[in-house]
């Protein structure tokens, strides 16, 4: 199957970890500055950072009502922390004049678990990945204050004061974590959302995929 094309949004934030992890995970990864870039991908990251600044910026560069009709159409998307709170359709603690692309139902706090001296890391639980916890880095994150009947609930914090807070959510070709695992070499969510751009590719183009078995079977005969 031909290798997948992501990009990450490069406006702002942590771009050139994200893009190492994608390649590691045999993708072809690009930034996406202009809507005729984000119109040749296959999947799409929208990196940590600040969410308002990079949603202004968005604006600016002409991107914002295209990464809403891409999403829309069904674009796979992750957001890693300032990310969740783009693809949020609803936000707690925000400015009123503060943008988003949505798409997941969700509603999502800002900072949630205070400033830059309130970051930490932890070992949580991951569902849809194996090979046990993930070691999650918060910086400023945010967590997702209610989700909605079609979203699915990956990973939430354990112990101390935000016991039980949501950190990681999925719904159809959408994913997003309140952490930054681009930050810890450990690349099993982006393996997963690597899996989720190749499973749409293959489905929007079955013959392809057909083609692609079909050559297999030759290959094992």
């Amino acid at each position: 199957m031909t290798r997948p094309v992501i990009g990450v949004l490069a406006l702002q934030g942590d771009v050139r970890e994200h893009l190492a992890a994608l390649r590691d995970q045999g993708a072809e990864a690009v930034a996406v500055r202009r809507p005729e870039e984000l119109a040749g991908v296959d999947g799409l990251v929208l990196p940590g950072g600040e969410s308002t600044t990079i949603a202004k910026l968005a604006e600016r560069f002409g991107l914002m009502a295209p990464l809403r009709v891409a999403v829309r159409a069904g674009l796979p998307a992750y957001g890693s922390c300032a990310g969740m709170i783009l693809l949020a359709d609803r936000l707690l603690d925000a400015p009123p004049d503060q943008e988003t692309i949505g798409g997941l139902d969700v509603t999502v706090r800002r900072n949630a678990f205070g400033r830059q001296a309130d970051s930490f890391e932890s070992e949580m639980a991951f569902d849809g990945v194996g090979g046990g916890p993930l070691h999650a880095v918060f910086i400023r994150a945010p967590w997702v204050e209610e989700a909605g009947e079609g979203v699915d609930v990956l990973g939430r914090v354990v112990g101390g004061e935000a016991d039980g807070r949501i950190v990681a959510v999925r719904q159809g070709n959408l994913v997003a974590t309140s952490f930054h695992p681009e930050l810890t070499g450990d690349r099993r969510v982006h393996a997963l959302f690597v899996e989720i751009v190749r499973s749409r590719m293959a489905s929007a183009h079955p013959a392809a995929r057909a083609g692609a078995d079909a050559g297999d079977e030759r290959g094992n005969a």
